[in-house]
C-alpha cells in the first residue's frame, strides 16, 4: 500500500467536498465570508487594519451563466472560470487566501545567532507533526523584537515554508515566543469560525501544486503575492469540522499502517540476517554423509595455490597458515614457521563435522590484477553502483582498459568483493561479479576483492558469508581513520575465520537461500 499516494487522495477528496456527505442544513460558506468581510471593515474602523490591507479583497461568485466571476473593490467584475481548478458542492465558496487569512512572512535576512535567546524557526524546523526543536537556532531578544513587530507568531497560527522545501504546513501548538525566517505566516485574525485544521489540510493538499509553480531553480520559492492570491475552496463551518474529524481519523489509521510497514520491514531485515546466520552455522539445510568433506576441498585449494606459486603467478603470503582438526577433535593452526597452536578458544562457534575452518587470506587471492589490451572495453564499478543490503546487485559503466587500469581495484567474472570504507561496509555493499564486459573490470579503490582458486568453492556462499552479521560485526570493531574516512583493518579482516561447508552443501545452501530471499522480496515489494 502506497500510503503517501493514499494521503494525497484523501486530501484531494476532502478539498473537493467528496470525503464527507453534505448537509443542506449547514450555514453556507457565503455567510462565513460575509462575516469575515464585515469584521475586516470593523478592524479598519478600529485602527487594527489599514484601508490598504483590504483594498485587494475580492468576492468570487457564480453568475447566471453558471460561470465564476470575481468582483474587485473598484466595482469591476472579471470572469475567472479558467482559474477555477475544479467543481465544489453547493454551499461552498471560492475565495482568495488573503481575503480570509492574514498572510505575512518572516525575515529573509540572517540575524546573528546566539547561544540563548528567542528560537528562530526556518523551513528546516517545520514538519506535519509539529515544530522540530532538535536543530533550532537562537537570536537575541532585540533582533526578535524587530522581526516580530510584523511577524509575531501566536498559538494556532500556521507556518509554511516559502523557500527551499516548499510546504510542510505546521500548526503552532505552543505560545512560546519565537521568530521566523523564510516562512509564510498564516494568522487567523478575521474569524474564529475558520478552522485552522481545515486550512492545514488544505495547505497539505496544495503544497504539491505549489511546488510545481515555484520559481528559482535550485532554490525554489513561492512569493507572498502568489500565496495571497491562491484560490481556496471554502466549505460551510460545520462541514469544515466534519472534514477535519474524518481526516484526523484517516491520518491516524495511515500512521498505524506506516508503523506496521516499518515494523514488517524491520522484521524482514532481521529474518534475512537470521537466515544467513543459520546458513554459516550449518543449520539451514541438513548435512549429507555422502558429501565430500570440506577438508578435501581445502586440499584442492592448497594444491592449486602451490601450483600458482611455482609458476610465479602468485607470491607466498608470509602470514599463511593451515587449520586442521587433531585426533583429539580440537582445532589447530600450523603457522609458516612450523609452530602449531590450538585455536579452539579463537573460533566463534561450533560447525558440523563435515565442515572446516580457514582464514580468508589462506584460501583466496586478495585484490588480484588483470591484464588486457588497452583498447579492451571493460566494466567500471564505482561505489555508487554497488547496491546496499542483501541483494548483491550491481551495475557498471563501460570504459577502455587504458583509462581505468591504473589507480583502481581490479576484478573479473567469478570474483567477490566487499566495501572496506564506512558506512558502505556496514551497509553491506558487496557483490559477486557474474557479468562484466570482456570478463574483467575495475572500480573504486575502497573494495577488497576475493578471487577463488577453484569453482568448487561456491561464490554465492562466499557472498552470503560477507553479508552475515558475524562478518559485519567483526569488521565494525576494526574501523580506524578519521571520521568520514574510516576503513576496516585489512589484516584483521583477512585473518577472519570463515566456516566452509562441503561443496555440495554450499550448493544446497545457495538454492534454499534463493527461495527464502525470493519470498522475503515478495513481502518487501508488497510493503512498497
Amino acid at each position: 500500500m502506497d500510503t503517501k499516494a493514499l494521503r494525497q487522495k484523501i486530501l484531494d477528496l476532502a478539498i473537493r467536498g467528496k470525503l464527507v456527505p453534505q448537509d443542506p442544513n449547514d450555514e453556507p460558506a457565503s455567510v462565513l465570508l460575509e462575516r469575515i468581510r464585515e469584521e475586516k471593515k470593523q478592524m479598519v474602523k478600529d485602527g487594527k487594519l489599514k484601508p490598504k490591507d483590504i483594498k485587494n479583497d475580492t468576492i468570487i461568485f457564480k453568475g447566471e451563466d453558471n460561470l465564476h466571476y470575481e468582483k474587485f473593490q473598484d466595482g469591476t467584475v472579471k470572469c475567472i472560470e479558467d482559474e477555477i481548478p475544479f467543481e465544489i458542492p453547493s454551499g461552498w465558496c471560492w475565495a482568495r487566501l488573503n481575503t480570509i487569512i492574514d498572510v505575512r512572512d518572516g525575515t529573509h535576512d540572517t540575524p546573528k545567532y546566539v547561544d540563548e535567546g528567542v528560537p528562530l524557526f526556518t523551513s528546516k524546523n517545520l514538519s506535519p507533526i509539529g515544530l522540530d526543536y532538535s536543530n533550532v537556532k537562537y537570536i537575541s531578544y532585540e533582533d526578535a523584537k524587530s522581526i516580530n513587530e510584523r511577524s509575531g507568531v501566536d498559538k494556532g497560527d500556521i507556518l509554511y515554508a516559502m523557500i527551499g522545501t516548499i510546504g510542510n504546513p505546521t500548526i503552532v501548538d505552543s505560545d512560546i515566543e519565537m521568530s521566523i525566517k523564510n516562512v509564510a505566516l498564516f494568522k487567523f485574525s478575521y474569524s474564529q469560525n475558520l478552522s485552522n485544521r481545515y486550512m492545514l489540510y488544505f495547505f497539505s493538499y496544495a503544497q504539491e501544486y505549489m511546488k510545481k509553480d515555484a520559481a528559482g531553480g535550485l532554490q525554489p520559492f513561492v512569493s507572498l503575492t502568489y500565496l495571497r492570491n491562491y484560490l481556496v475552496p471554502l466549505p460551510p463551518v460545520a462541514e469544515q469540522a466534519r472534514i477535519c474529524a474524518k481526516c484526523d481519523l484517516l491520518a491516524k489509521n495511515l500512521l498505524l499502517i506506516d508503523e506496521d510497514k516499518a515494523e514488517l520491514s524491520d522484521t524482514v531485515e532481521r529474518a534475512k540476517s537470521k537466515i544467513l546466520d543459520l546458513a554459516i552455522r550449518g543449520k539451514l539445510v541438513p548435512q549429507d554423509s555422502n558429501d565430500e568433506p570440506a577438508s578435501v576441498l581445502l586440499e584442492r585449494i592448497r594444491a592449486e595455490k602451490e601450483e600458482l606459486i611455482k609458476q610465479g603467478k602468485l607470491k607466498r603470503d608470509k602470514k599463511e597458515s593451515i587449520i586442521f582438526k587433531g585426533d583429539d577433535n580440537s582445532y589447530y593452526e600450523k603457522l609458516s614457521d612450523g609452530s602449531i597452536n590450538c585455536i579452539n578458544a579463537d573460533l566463534p562457534y561450533e560447525i558440523p563435522g563435515s565442515w572446516a575452518w580457514e582464514r580468508i587470506r589462506n584460501i583466496f587471492i586478495i585484490n588480484p590484477k588483470n591484464t588486457a589490451d588497452d583498447n579492451t572495453i571493460v566494466s567500471f564499478v564505482p561505489m555508487t553502483l554497488l547496491d546496499d543490503g542483501y541483494s548483491g546487485n550491481y551495475t557498471y559503466e563501460k570504459k577502455l582498459w587504458k583509462d581505468c587500469k591504473k589507480g583502481f581495484t581490479h576484478f573479473a567474472i567469478g570474483d567477490v568483493c566487499f566495501a572496506k570504507i564506512s558506512p558502505c561496509f556496514e551497509n553491506r555493499k558487496s557483490a559477486y561479479f557474474k557479468q562484466l564486459s570482456s570478463g574483467i573490470g575495475s572500480g573504486t579503490t575502497e573494495l577488497y576483492v576475493l578471487r577463488r582458486y577453484t569453482n568448487d568453492f561456491i561464490a554465492e556462499y562466499l557472498l552470503l558469508f560477507l553479508k552475515s552479521e558475524y562478518f559485519i560485526s567483526r569488521g565494525n570493531n576494526t574501523f580506524s581513520g578519521i571520521v568520514g574516512q574510516q576503513r576496516v583493518d585489512k589484516d584483521i579482516m583477512l585473518d577472519t575465520f570463515i566456516p566452509i561447508p562441503p561443496s555440495q552443501e554450499q550448493v544446497r545452501i545457495n538454492n534454499i537461500l534463493g527461495k527464502l530471499f525470493s519470498e522475503l522480496k515478495n513481502i518487501e515489494d508488497s510493503i512498497k
